[in-house]
């Protein structure tokens, strides 16, 4: 079974000032999710899946959907501020998406097997993918709790521009994932890397720490463990607009209580991102430079 790749592009784009989903940074107008659907494609995935919004759909057909059918499946699924249970009251401050186990959530039923999870404006690297799609190829229902995670270091993952948020791992010998924390603001800094959680002083994290980059591989299951999961979130958080549902904060419940497992594989790809607009001339650069490597085509889909 060739796995699928379940892309979040809902988020509106507030620290980079627009729909970088949709930013031409080709030569050939291609986005930057044309390269990841290109690796994935190229590793062996046989469908892609986006989580949207649903204002977004003209936009994203116009640019996915026609010229990508050639080449592999394609589904897209919205994510909504007002697609929570049923009774909930939402308060009027709310003014973004749920976070990113929440996205995942909305592509049950359209996902029959193992998938992986990525961002829409991430740069992974083709051995990523390769990892995720190798993870699975021998894949069966007796493995449906066998979960797994692309490994980046974290001095290779940040912005020169401004904070960014990454899962803090802990892997053990046989390089399970024991424990991840999403920290939403780390940054570099003379002293090393650091992040900070409101006004809580500075901690450092050496630079060799492995960070979930929002790589993931997962299978059907985890679309009840998110339900689940979500359900106990949405009544304890209604009334707050910034609350998120992060996918570690799921994933660290069923490692803790043995209910799921998570191989952490390791991967040395250099990321790469578009957390805010600064980030786009590197972003253009480093593009040209894979292709120039004759990594990429220089018009991407022919």
């Amino acid at each position: 079974m060739q796995p699928t790749l379940l892309i979040l592009a809902a988020g509106v784009g507030s620290r980079y000032g627009g729909l970088k989903q949709l930013d031409r940074i080709g030569p050939n107008g291609e986005t930057l999710l044309d390269y990841s659907i290109y690796d994935a494609v190229k590793s062996g995935f046989g469908k892609v899946v986006f989580v949207i919004k649903e204002s977004l759909e003209a936009g994203f057909k116009e640019m996915f959907i026609n010229r990508l059918q050639d080449h592999v499946e394609v589904d897209y699924v919205f994510q909504e501020i007002w697609m929570v249970p049923d009774g909930t009251l939402i308060t009027d401050e709310r003014q973004k998406p749920w976070g990113t186990g929440h996205a995942v959530m909305m592509a049950e039923g359209h996902i029959d097997g193992p998938f992986a999870v990525i961002n829409s404006d991430d740069f992974y690297g083709r051995k990523a993918y390769e990892a995720v799609a190798g993870y699975y190829k021998n894949w069966t229902t007796g493995r449906e709790n066998d979960y797994c995670m692309v490994g980046y270091r974290v001095d290779r993952t940040l912005s020169d521009f401004g904070s960014v948020s990454r899962g803090i791992c802990q892997v053990n010998g046989k390089q399970e994932l024991i424990d991840v924390v999403e920290r939403t603001s780390i940054e570099k800094t003379e002293g090393g890397i650091i992040y900070r959680e409101g006004d809580r002083q500075a901690v450092i994290i050496p630079s060799d720490s492995v960070v979930s980059m929002n790589c993931w591989g997962f299978t059907p299951s985890f679309f009840g463990h998110l339900k689940t999961g979500f359900e106990i979130f949405i009544r304890e958080n209604y009334e707050n607009p910034k609350a998120e549902f992060y996918i570690p904060s799921v994933v660290n419940k069923l490692i803790k209580s043995g209910q799921a497992g998570v191989k952490v594989l390791s991967c040395d790809e250099q990321w790469f991102g578009m957390t805010y607009q600064e980030d786009r001339t590197f972003v253009v650069d480093s593009i040209r430079s894979l292709i120039r490597e004759g990594a990429y085509p220089q018009k991407l889909w022919g």
